[in-house]
């Protein structure tokens, strides 16, 4: 089969075309063939080798795609041959930059009808992450104001429309205008354009925008030293989840920013919430049912064919991009 290959740690110019053999599903496990792959800040981390289940070269990236099932292995029952799914693995990093994967059966969820398959690519990590985040942990409500950083990422944008969803007030962040007006035609109410508001200026309009109270959730998918800010944004009884750090920085706070305030800070990392028991199939249901019902519109900026991984890298990297880009494996994807 064909597979895009990390044979050393390096930049995008080490995603390598490849041909490998074919997988095949064992006890417990689904094979799929695989039609569209999510590209992450995860992977890259991956290919640069300074993600924590990196593991070592030679590997396949890539930890959400969908498909359709081509076999599954002995056992494995609630999925046949010949289903559309949606597949997620970071504990076991099968690999979906390929044109088939073996992945564990309660890690595949079966497609509603009204989901393309390219869309479905993108939800089992940015979306999934941000469903988790605003409704599992920070438990938005209706009238809670949330503030949701980087908001023309895929999981910013994600959160913008379960949050608006949900009935709550979002306040919009991001790097420039141009991305900030892009994010708040999801349902963002107001805008933040972090370069014209840098370090301390954009807390101080995070506290005029809320009359001084701070928001109820702040969405903190870019870590370092953005984090520390949160902390300082988040209002009384607030709560800031920390998912990403993608500024790969350390995050210096002071402990008087928030405990005087009686906020929670909340930490979310789906790789690791998969190793201690969570199941995301019922989570990724609902959330595919929201989209085939059009409640939800899933951005996908750029479709790159599998064989230019490198290309969808660069573009990755460059952080220039809204929403999500996409692997096409299979013509039409």
């Amino acid at each position: 089969m064909r597979a895009v290959r990390i044979d050393e740690f390096g930049g995008p110019e080490v995603l390598v075309p490849v041909e490998v053999p074919d997988p095949v599903a064992g006890p417990g496990q689904v094979l799929v063939r695989i039609a569209a792959a999510g590209v992450n800040r995860a992977d890259a981390l991956v290919r640069a080798g300074v993600y924590h289940r990196a593991g070592r070269p030679p590997l396949i990236p890539g930890v959400e795609a969908s498909g359709v099932v081509e076999a599954v292995g002995e056992g494995v029952t609630g999925v046949r041959a010949g289903q559309r799914v949606m597949a997620l693995d970071g504990v076991n990093a099968p690999g979906f930059y390929a044109e088939l994967a073996v992945v564990p059966a309660e890690r595949v969820t079966v497609l509603p009808e009204g989901v393309e398959l390219t869309q479905a690519a993108t939800l089992p990590v940015a979306w999934l992450s941000a469903w988790y985040c605003l409704l599992r942990l920070a438990k938005v409500t209706e009238g809670d104001t949330v503030l949701v950083k980087a908001a023309a990422s895929g999981v910013g944008s994600a959160a913008v429309q379960i949050a608006a969803g949900a009935g709550a007030r979002v306040i919009a962040s991001a790097g420039s205008a141009e991305k900030t007006a892009w994010a708040a035609g999801f349902g963002a109410r107001d805008t933040l354009d972090t370069s014209a508001h840098p370090d301390d200026a954009e807390v101080d309009e995070v506290l005029r925008l809320t009359g001084g109270r701070g928001a109820d959730i702040v969405l903190d998918t870019v870590g370092g030293p953005a984090f520390a800010r949160s902390l300082r944004e988040v209002g009384h009884g607030g709560r800031v989840v920390a998912l990403a750090n993608v500024a790969l920085e350390p995050s210096v706070v002071d402990t008087r920013d928030f405990y005087p305030k009686n906020a929670s800070v909340l930490g979310f990392q789906l790789t690791n919430l998969q190793i201690h028991g969570y199941d995301p199939r019922a989570d990724l249901r609902e959330l595919a049912e929201r989209v085939a019902a059009g409640r939800y519109r899933v951005p996908v900026e750029a479709v790159f064919p599998l064989e230019r991984a490198r290309a969808a890298h660069e573009r990755l990297e460059r952080r220039e991009h809204r929403g999500k880009i996409v692997l096409a494996v299979q013509d039409g994807a």
